[in-house]
């Protein structure tokens, strides 16, 4: 059973690794604890489109964070 537990770490491993990979070739910006729990999240039931989008909408609140605080503090709210 040992020999199991170990074969099915490896194999997660070189799963991972190869998510990563494609990833990185699709230009995503996710790091390898990113994408880890972005694939425990589908893993779990989350829906991969719905949390494509929860993504995309926290980058587009960071920048917009980022910008704001590079220019002094001032908000762009109307």
């Amino acid at each position: 059973m040992a020999g199991d537990n170990g074969k099915q770490v490896s194999t997660a491993r070189e799963t991972m690794d190869t998510l990563l990979e494609i990833s990185n070739l699709l230009n995503t910006g996710l790091d390898a604890e990113t994408l880890a729990i972005c694939v425990s999240l589908c893993e779990s039931g989350v829906n991969p489109e719905a949390l494509a989008t929860v993504i995309q909408e926290l980058r587009r609140e960071s920048a917009a964070l980022k910008e704001t605080d590079s220019s002094g503090g001032q908000s762009k709210q109307s």
